[in-house]
């Protein structure tokens, strides 16, 4: 589940970037990658609710990955007969609803594999990492697929519309069908999956209890309040490499001293070392939170988001190539160390009756209100820095002060959480995480 869960995503999220500047949708970078934060302030929540009160969670996160995989082959079919004449509404349209409904899907995984795992009283904090390493490796699995075929710079293609016409550069919408594929894979999957029964309680509920709400009570406690403003906070980070990485590193090809180098026409191949440092990393999290607990996890995620950030901005695909791998392995301490410890953190601070809808909230606090603003205001960073330069020395020049302003934003959040958030930590706590 987790394999195919994240393969759907590895497909496109790094790569789709180069497909939208090939035609001549670069300046809208930003809005695309935005949009999974958008319906991630809803849709999580939502789905979360169902499969708290009415869907099954498995069967429900199947139905997701169905009606994802329709409106992104769609994309990639009318990416396919438009050529290089893409229509910014229509191809939008179809990412976005296929967005609305896959971004829900990995909230609803993780509740599904909790559900699961203590079915059969396993303990989650030390069962599900192990698990969740199969999500990256799918994940390495379809971005190595699209840069070693050359979908990713079109340099092969699969026609599938008979059209004599076809161009070679046509191939990166493959990555759309290739993401539609594995969710149509998963889609069958999941009902192969144990039953994760909804809470079928037949005392009286308030309407409120009925749609889920309660989960947002969770706001009235001090602590769970600044732990997820400060999510949000950091969601901000969560999407800009995925949406600019691959296209800055790509532009070193164009430049004489660094055209042959390997990572300029490799990019989705050197980014895949921050998943296979996800991979490992995921399996440090039981120590590392057991050990430190949460606030400090959270504390070198925010830190490794600087060095992140910072890297880019002073590396090139040349001799400052160790500065791309260093921020590349730090990606794992970045993106595991939030998203996987924070799961399992809210996970252990909510009841059995609210917990998908609580994952469900977290999602939109991370992926949603955090993603969106952090999109938005990057897209405004690197159209203003980048895109509004015409010579190639001044795009770079644009974006390593772009790359050193989202190291200096992160380094501001650090800060500001190492001061606001109190948390002591009891190592018992966190021993008894799936109770």
């Amino acid at each position: 589940m987790n394999f195919l869960e994240f393969a759907v995503w590895g497909a496109y999220l790094t790569s789709m970037g180069n497909y939208l500047g090939s035609v001549g949708l670069g300046p809208k970078i930003g809005l695309f990658y935005a949009m999974q934060g958008i319906v991630s302030i809803f849709m999580p929540a939502i789905m979360g609710i169902i499969a708290d009160r009415w869907i099954p969670v498995q069967k429900l996160l199947g139905i997701n990955h169905l009606l994802a995989a329709i409106f992104i082959i769609g994309a990639g079919y009318y990416g396919q007969t438009a050529g290089s004449n893409v229509d910014f509404t229509t191809i939008f349209t179809l990412y976005s609803l296929s967005v609305a409904f896959f971004m829900p899907t990995i909230a609803l995984s993780n509740s599904t594999a909790y559900t699961i795992l203590k079915q059969n009283n396993l303990n989650t904090i030390k069962a599900f990492p192990p698990i969740r390493t199969f999500g990256t490796v799918g994940f390495i699995v379809a971005m190595l697929f699209v840069n070693f075929f050359g979908i990713e710079n079109g340099s092969y293609g699969f026609n599938f519309s008979g059209d004599a016409s076809f161009k070679s550069f046509q191939s990166d919408y493959n990555q759309f069908y290739i993401s539609g594929i594995l969710g149509i894979l998963l889609f069958l999957y999941s009902f192969s999956l144990p039953n994760c029964p909804v809470d079928e309680s037949t005392e009286k509920k308030s309407m409120s209890d009925a749609l889920g709400l309660k989960a947002f009570a969770l706001f009235k406690d001090r602590k769970m309040a600044i732990f997820f403003i400060f999510s949000m906070l950091l969601g901000v980070s969560l999407q800009i490499t995925n949406g600019y990485a691959n296209p800055f590193i790509t532009t070193f090809k164009d430049i004489p001293e660094y055209a042959n180098t390997w990572g300029a026409h490799n990019a989705n191949a050197l980014i895949s070392l921050s998943q296979v440092s996800e991979t490992l990393c995921i399996l440090l999290i039981p120590f590392f939170l057991k050990r430190f607990g949460i606030k400090t996890v959270m504390l070198m995620a925010m830190t490794a988001w600087v060095l992140r950030f910072g890297l880019f901005g002073l590396g090139n695909p040349g001799s400052g190539v160790w500065m791309f791998i260093i921020s590349m392995i730090v990606y794992g301490i970045a993106f595991d160390f939030f998203n996987v410890s924070g799961s399992l953190y809210v996970d252990n601070e909510t009841s059995k009756e609210i917990r998908s809808s609580a994952q469900g909230v977290f999602m939109m606090m991370t992926n949603g209100f955090g993603a969106t603003i952090g999109m938005l205001g990057a897209q405004e960073v690197v159209n203003h820095f980048v895109f509004s330069q015409t010579d190639l020395v001044d795009q770079l020049a644009g974006w390593k002060t772009s790359w050193y302003i989202f190291a200096g934003y992160a380094l501001v959040v650090t800060i500001l959480f190492a001061i606001i958030f109190k948390h002591k930590h009891n190592p018992e706590d966190t021993a008894n995480i799936s109770h």
